[in-house]
């Protein structure tokens, strides 16, 4: 054993680094799990605040908690819906593209609004879409329609959140499939035009198939995003006029534990849906591998 750690010395630490970050920051964290289970207050030590067992997870005998549970599902399963297939399509439309110039240019692109933080996102939403001087209903304005007050309105906060979460993130998520891609045998396609295949039969018996371990591993891990759907993104652009749609459980955890100071039913939350979270990811897992062989483990 002795041996073949030395022989991999230089692999092993390489990865060094990420298995401290990994301990450090969401392994020794865990021990706060058990605020879930105290009365905790600033000022006091988590073991000597008083035991209270179930008492924090009270809420699930209010009415919001389940209104903020069914806007959470809501948002993202429209997410789920319409962010997971876009990178694979625009991955196959990238791959097809045969001038390597535009190509690039192109992924550039698409790339580039992943590295706007969503504050800046927001930002530039709140500038298109306010009442006041914003593009897009300054456009409605001149073509004899009434202005809207998109980021007030319960009806368009959704798709506005999905929308955003496609320009943003599509592009990105497209580098694993193209890397795929650049794995299958370029051999199978010579065949197939051989045999007479077009583009699409190509697409639909040769590279689909040749990526769905990928499809498979990310859906795997999309399954539990399911429950979490990014403070980041919903905060910034909730207000009092659209808070009835936009409260889900990142925000409502925000609130109850630093806004308002329960610690412990924040944190009681935060467990409850981590541990739902890996129960999807098993059971996707486990589904994976009896339809297709393909899993995380």
């Amino acid at each position: 054993m002795y041996a073949k750690f030395y022989k991999h010395r230089w692999q092993y630490l390489m990865i060094l680094p990420g298995v401290v970050l990994l301990f450090l920051f969401s392994y020794i964290p865990m021990a706060g799990i058990v605020v879930a289970f105290r009365d905790f207050q600033i000022g006091s030590s988590i073991w000597s605040s008083p035991w209270v067992g179930l008492d924090n997870f009270a809420f699930l005998r209010e009415p919001h908690f389940w209104t903020v549970v069914r806007n959470t599902l809501y948002i993202s399963v429209l997410k789920f819906i319409f962010g997971f297939p876009a990178p694979i399509l625009l991955a196959l439309l990238i791959n097809e593209v045969t001038h390597s110039t535009f190509k690039r240019f192109v992924q550039s692109v698409s790339y580039l609004p992943h590295f706007f933080s969503w504050i800046v996102v927001a930002y530039m939403l709140q500038s298109f879409l306010t009442l006041d001087g914003g593009m897009v209903n300054q456009l409605i304005d001149k073509m004899g329609g009434e202005p809207i007050f998109f980021l007030g309105s319960t009806d368009w906060f959704r798709p506005i959140v999905v929308g955003s979460g496609l320009w943003k993130e599509t592009g990105w998520n497209t580098i694993l499939y193209l890397a795929a891609i650049t794995t299958i045998d370029p051999q199978l396609y010579e065949a197939a035009k051989v045999e007479g295949a077009g583009k699409l039969s190509q697409i639909r018996h040769i590279t689909i198939p040749g990526i769905m371990p990928t499809i498979s591993i990310v859906l795997i891990l999309s399954i539990p995003s399911l429950i979490t759907v990014g403070m980041d993104q919903i905060y910034p652009l909730m207000n009092s006029a659209n808070m009835e749609v936009a409260d889900v459980l990142d925000t409502y955890v925000l609130r109850s534990g630093l806004q308002q100071g329960y610690f412990g039913m924040s944190t009681a939350v935060g467990l409850l849906s981590s541990v739902i979270g890996l129960i999807l990811v098993l059971a996707t897992n486990r589904l994976s591998r009896r339809m297709n062989g393909e899993g995380l483990w």
